[in-house]
């Protein structure tokens, strides 16, 4: 699941990556990559929760398979794109079935591992994504700068059948073949799960909104440093790896801190406390400081998806966990949506502080959000 995730990030991040290249060829702008990443968003948004549960009843060796399969073929299908219109449409299918990829690490983690693994289970199935963000330049980027920016598309696709046909046979092992014994010998934490509960409300804000700098800085720090710090294609895959970096860090910080007994609510204080001076990087006077600053705030990121993912299980427990991982990812993309059309339109007028700015606020609403709902619900007994 780790590698899964992997993948999925090195087929969404590869247009991120490439978007300079692209717009030189295309003529696209960057409120028209906005909208496209919108397009993706609004489709991750919505298979999110509709894979969460077909893999809760169909299990994760078919559901992950068929959803795999998908986007590999959405993936490779890039090369031939040219508009904003086929751009958009390719987008939008590679979305929806790359909806699948959190909710089956979910899955797999409580059929598969002790309760008192669970989050650093979560944070390892997670972690593909940051490790596909922080690998998808060194992929892409060669390929591109050998052979243009398709023939790095058709690459993602030779991935994802490698892993396909690994898949199929690794996942032929009795705890992944069905569902039956999906929690079987998994105690159940928690109350009945309820859309009305007002906690899964605080679930979904301190997840999206503290997250959502994550895709702030993977969709829009290409064109920022090319445009601000006059950084070319081939420059741009040896620096940007490092922001993701510090996401795949702190997944494995803050899932190692959570099972160590840290409580999900003082993994939010930390983190927002911490991501209070991310709004000042658009002021960064050099490149190494506003690296700095991104590795800083993707780790805190880290810190509320993995949290937020102990929350909501503290609260409803293991068997809606794809649906509550489908939840909080299609949340997130929600917000990503809506904003990657505003910050995109920022970057097309030079409005480079004010875009840091907006990003910043995300966390502390999320935050503040969340705990509105906790303090209302804290005497709430399971």
């Amino acid at each position: 699941m780790t590698a899964v995730s992997t993948l999925s990030y090195i087929d969404r991040n590869a247009l991120a990556v490439l978007i300079p290249s692209i717009q030189k060829e295309t003529g696209l702008s960057a409120q028209d990559y906005g909208w496209i990443v919108a397009a993706f968003s609004y489709a991750y948004m919505a298979g999110n929760p509709v894979w969460g549960m077909i893999l809760d009843r169909l299990g994760v060796r078919r559901g992950m398979l068929l959803a795999a399969g998908g986007w590999t073929i959405a993936s490779a299908l890039h090369a031939f794109a040219g508009s904003f219109g086929l751009f958009a449409l390719l987008r939008t299918v590679l979305g929806f079935f790359e909806g699948a990829t959190f909710p089956g690490g979910v899955r797999t983690v409580v059929q598969t591992l002790r309760p008192s693994e669970h989050a650093r289970g979560v944070a390892l199935s997670y972690s593909g994504g940051s490790l596909g963000a922080v690998i998808t330049p060194f992929v892409v980027t060669p390929i591109a700068v050998l052979y243009g920016w398709r023939a790095a598309f058709l690459a993602t696709g030779v991935l994802g059948v490698f892993w396909l046909l690994w898949w199929l046979r690794l996942s032929a092992q009795p705890q992944l073949r069905g569902v039956a014994n999906t929690i079987a010998n998994t105690p159940s934490v928690g109350r009945q799960f309820s859309w009305r509960d007002p906690r899964l409300f605080g679930f979904v804000a301190v997840y999206a909104l503290g997250a959502l700098p994550i895709a702030f800085i993977l969709y829009m720090s290409s064109i920022y440093l090319s445009k601000v710090f006059g950084l070319s294609q081939a420059t741009l895959g040896t620096v940007l790896w490092i922001p993701p970096l510090g996401w795949e860090c702190g997944y494995f910080f803050w899932g190692w801190a959570l099972d160590r007994g840290l409580p999900a609510a003082r993994v939010f204080l930390i983190c927002f406390l911490l991501s209070l001076p991310f709004g000042l990087a658009g002021h960064a006077p050099g490149l190494a400081l506003f690296l700095v600053q991104l590795f800083l705030q993707m780790f805190l990121a880290g810190g509320f998806i993995v949290g937020g993912i102990a929350y909501a299980k503290s609260c409803f427990g293991d068997g809606q966990a794809g649906l509550l991982a489908g939840l909080g990812a299609g949340s997130y993309s929600l917000f990503t949506a809506l904003t990657a059309p505003l910050f995109g339109g920022f970057l097309d007028r030079g409005l480079y502080p004010q875009s840091f700015y907006v990003a910043s606020v995300f966390p502390v609403v999320g935050y503040a959000v969340w705990v509105a709902i906790h303090r209302r619900t804290l005497h709430v007994v399971p």
